[in-house]
């Protein structure tokens, strides 16, 4: 299969996470992952709030769940499933693994895997403050 880009989509600019606390939320993925602020926004109706890892573009929307895209019964269903960690997750890469892990134990963060060698490379799993899986890792050289 080829692709002419007739629908001229460029990259993925924007992913969605959501989150129950975006200031939780924000000290987790800054302080702990290292991404950086690329937008804080009061929309009115919502908080526009997305981060990233320095020197890349595309972004994390850290969206709380409600909002205007949910009513107040789905909202509910939604957060007993990010807490159950059942709405997909995030797959990040380090250039030293090992270095990563220890410096997320150290600030105690859940784990949910220890390192462990892949066909790809090395990985770990990790869990947000709401329950959403993280897994980092390291490609094979």
């Amino acid at each position: 299969m080829t692709n002419d880009n007739s629908n001229h989509i460029t990259s993925l600019h924007i992913r969605s996470v959501p989150v129950l606390d975006q200031d939780e939320a924000l000290d987790f993925y800054t302080s702990h992952l290292g991404f950086e602020v690329r937008d804080d926004i009061d929309l009115g109706f919502m908080r526009w709030l997305t981060i990233g890892v320095p020197g890349q573009d595309t972004s994390l929307l850290l969206e709380l769940v409600g909002g205007p895209q949910h009513d107040e019964a789905t909202a509910a269903q939604v957060r007993e499933l990010v807490t159950k960690g059942a709405l997909g997750g995030l797959f990040l890469q380090s250039d030293d693994v090992h270095a990563t892990y220890a410096a997320l134990v150290d600030a105690g963060v859940e784990v949910t895997q220890e390192p462990v060698e892949q066909p790809y490379g090395t990985d770990f799993g990790i869990r947000d403050p709401f329950g959403n899986h993280v897994r980092v890792s390291q490609p094979n050289a």
